[in-house]
């Protein structure tokens, strides 16, 4: 798993052209927002730390910690 990689929505980086003044290209990448999160999972009275894009944090604020977590166990990632 590459470091800037969303744990939830599985965001990675685009790859693309630089396009200059002169039209000249060259090869570059976009990131996508990724913040390393901690969750208390309260069923294991532990933590959980996530890699997730913006968009993966709302997610969990809107499905919930134990929701995203039982999925992600469902599709093979130790968490």
């Amino acid at each position: 798993m590459s470091s800037r990689h969303c744990q939830v929505t599985g965001r990675k980086p685009g790859f693309g052209k630089q396009v200059s003044h002169s039209h000249r290209r060259t090869s570059r990448r976009w990131l996508p927002n990724t913040q390393r999160r901690r969750y208390w999972l309260p069923s294991e009275n532990r933590t959980v730390v996530l890699n997730l894009s913006t968009k993966g944090i709302k997610t969990v604020d809107k499905r919930g910690i134990e929701s995203v977590v039982a999925d992600l166990r469902r599709q093979g990632v130790k968490v």
